[in-house]
């Protein structure tokens, strides 16, 4: 079974507008055109200003400003990966600010605050916007005796106020945005989260139908396959001295062939393609359960039968009984030698109802056992699904064979097994 990368199949709806998916597919160049559109106005104002005053810092001040404005713009290429260290690149652009007439570049700093809103959280945009407006006012008020008496930062008084609006408007539309991405990375994740889900749900629902089909494969052909072999090998034995008796052996092969044909096409109809109309039949009940244990006393099989009480109406816990019976009687055919005694006991009149197949064979027979324990693992599976339990193994003596399986009159709803 192939399986998808959830992103393969996961058809997430595409972002509006050319402009928008423009820019989102070219982060990298807005940012060089904000940090040349606007960091180079602040730039050359800062230094035209401060070059063509009467300052008292001359024009190796101006030109340190000049270049404070533009080392600062620096961070505008970091905001988006890391926000924090581009937010204090961008407040170094205020340190000329109060030396200028009208400074652009007292709003480079505000796209620090936008980006710790948006690539941060928003309570480091509070913190960073917080801390900015503080330190920006104690700066404004210890350097405004040397600044010119035309610029905004001359005053606090006029400062706090309008930078403080600047930077609430930053807050507010990087909160917006920010918690827009946010929103949007985590439903994309969540999708993502139920397309995995999604396909590991599928490979569990394929692992467990295989493992039914195989279990209900080995109900089906497995004891077939027993009981042909067995009348084909009386069969042989005899050919020479009762050939009617050959012959009406050989027939019950046929029979027992086309039964076991059957069951195979009614399983292949069900796994046919769509709309492909399978072929149905009843499932076994406890009321087979005695032609079949008479099946295999003519196969030469000494069985007993006993059944104390009713069995409840439950079709899965009815076939569980039957398959149990199956295996067990399956098991003593094949691999045990010579039993003088092989008892089927189900106990349906109290809670749990118990179901027990013994025999007292020796094991070793002419053929080494061939199986895999795939009947015993699929019976064992059949019988928890029901809320039951099963055990198996020689006796004490190593003589015989116990299979034993209990299973509660009421069986849990979440786990019945009608197939």
């Amino acid at each position: 079974m192939t399986v998808l990368d959830p992103q393969d199949d996961l058809r997430l709806p595409r972002q509006p507008g050319v402009v928008r998916r423009f820019w989102a597919r070219h982060e990298a160049l807005a940012d060089w055109l904000i940090a040349i559109f606007w960091g180079l106005p602040a730039t050359l104002i800062t230094l035209i200003t401060l070059e063509t005053r009467d300052h008292v810092f001359g024009v190796w001040g101006a030109l340190v400003a000049a270049l404070l404005v533009v080392g600062s713009c620096a961070g505008i290429r970091l905001r988006r990966t890391r926000p924090v260290l581009a937010f204090a690149i961008l407040c170094i652009a205020l340190l000329p600010v109060p030396f200028v007439e009208s400074g652009p570049s007292q709003l480079i700093p505000v796209f620090g605050v936008y980006s710790l809103a948006v690539y941060r959280s928003n309570a480091a945009a509070w913190i960073g916007a917080a801390a900015l407006e503080v330190t920006s006012t104690l700066y404004v008020w210890l350097v405004s005796p040397l600044g010119t008496s035309r610029t905004l930062a001359h005053s606090p008084a006029q400062w706090t106020p309008i930078f403080g609006i600047e930077l609430l408007i930053a807050l507010a539309i990087g909160i917006t945005v920010g918690n827009r991405r946010r929103y949007l990375a985590a439903l994309i994740d969540r999708a993502h989260q139920l397309a995995r889900e999604r396909d590991q749900q599928a490979l569990l629902a394929a692992v467990a139908e295989r493992a039914r089909i195989a279990r209900d494969m080995h109900d089906v052909v497995s004891h077939s396959l027993t009981v042909m072999v067995t009348l084909a090998e009386g069969s042989a034995m005899t050919a020479e001295t009762d050939a009617s008796r050959a012959a009406t052996v050989m027939r019950q092969v046929a029979e027992t062939g086309r039964e076991a044909l059957t069951g195979m096409r009614q399983m292949l109809g069900v796994l046919g393609s769509e709309g492909e109309e399978a072929a149905l039949a009843p499932q076994p009940t406890a009321v087979d359960i005695p032609r079949l244990v008479e099946r295999f006393r003519e196969l030469g099989l000494p069985v007993t039968l006993r059944i104390d009480g009713e069995l409840p109406a439950e079709p899965a816990l009815q076939l569980a009984t039957y398959r149990i019976v199956q295996e067990g009687l399956t098991n003593a055919l094949r691999y045990s030698h010579g039993p003088t005694r092989v008892e089927v006991l189900i106990d349906a009149a109290s809670d749990p109802i118990t179901v027990v197949v013994d025999d007292d064979g020796l094991p070793g027979m002419p053929t080494p056992s061939v199986g895999a324990g795939q009947g015993l693992l699929g019976l064992r599976e059949r019988v928890s699904a029901l809320g039951g339990s099963l055990a198996s193994g020689p006796h004490e003596s190593g003589a015989g064979w116990r299979l034993a399986a209990t299973v509660p009159r009421q069986p849990d709803s979440t786990g019945k097994d009608t197939a």
